[in-house]
């Protein structure tokens, strides 16, 4: 059985910034433990896990992530542990595919417009999320926009996503900040998921970016949301000053949904 998403994950570096964006983003197996550890203490009870190769760049291998796996959870037994599927600009939806397949992950977070992309092959989607069920493979799935939220609750209508139990990753605005996020973003989100709610177990979480960071993730944790935090979203406190840590991230967000 999909365990249920931990109320506060941290996101600690993502598929895109590096040492010259914090020096204290994590890179390194070593330094993502740190960060796991000194995140818990903050208050975290998930992460949310990239893994980079030796030049730094984003990975979805599928050693990368067992080894890192399998350290955190030493390090931090109690932490809830997602690794990514995201495509980053790097990888098709075969390698996403591939990586799921062969890590079986308990959770992974995968968006269907980058997963299955138009025109979508709905029996090859449906064997895939079938698969998924079968093997315990946790999907969080990943709206970047209302629309594609309906799109997955359609998917789960028609029997292409199986099952009445979902976990749902909700963006609110984008990485580039060309749309800043703001917390009414959250609305139009809801607007899908309030009917559903009485035939439906959704289990939702959001991510926003920049200053605006807190805020959004304080009005979603007013109307039940979970939330992601961390370097891989916004460097920035509420107050626009620059976060020591990913750990100070997990921490301001905790003091204002408390």
């Amino acid at each position: 059985m999909t365990k249920p998403l931990p109320r506060l994950m941290v996101a600690p570096n993502g598929a895109r910034r590096g040492k010259a964006d914090h020096p204290a983003l994590p890179i390194e197996l070593a330094e993502l433990v740190e960060t796991a550890i000194a995140c818990h203490k903050a208050g975290a009870d998930g992460i949310h896990l990239h893994v980079r190769d030796e030049q730094g760049k984003h990975s979805l291998d599928v050693g990368l992530y067992r080894a890192s796996i399998a350290a955190i959870e030493q390090a931090v037994p109690d932490l809830f542990v997602q690794v990514t599927s995201e495509a980053a600009g790097r990888f098709g939806p075969e390698e996403q595919m591939h990586m799921i397949q062969e890590l079986k992950p308990s959770s992974v977070s995968l968006a269907l417009s980058e997963l299955h992309r138009p025109p979508v092959d709905k029996a090859a989607a449906q064997r895939f999320y079938h698969w998924a069920l079968g093997e315990g493979v946790g999907i969080h799935h990943i709206a970047y926009e209302p629309a594609q939220l309906g799109q997955i609750l359609e998917f789960v209508d028609e029997g292409i996503i199986p099952g009445r139990n979902h976990q749902l990753q909700l963006v609110i605005g984008s990485y580039a900040g060309t749309d800043p996020s703001r917390p009414e973003d959250l609305d139009p989100y809801l607007k899908f998921i309030e009917p559903r709610q009485d035939d439906l177990a959704l289990d939702w979480m959001i991510c926003a970016f920049g200053p605006a960071e807190t805020a959004c993730l304080a009005y979603a944790a007013e109307h039940g949301g979970k939330l992601r935090v961390g370097f891989e979203n916004s460097l920035w406190n509420a107050d626009g000053s620059l976060a020591k840590d990913n750990a100070e991230r997990v921490a301001e967000v905790l003091a204002a949904t408390a």
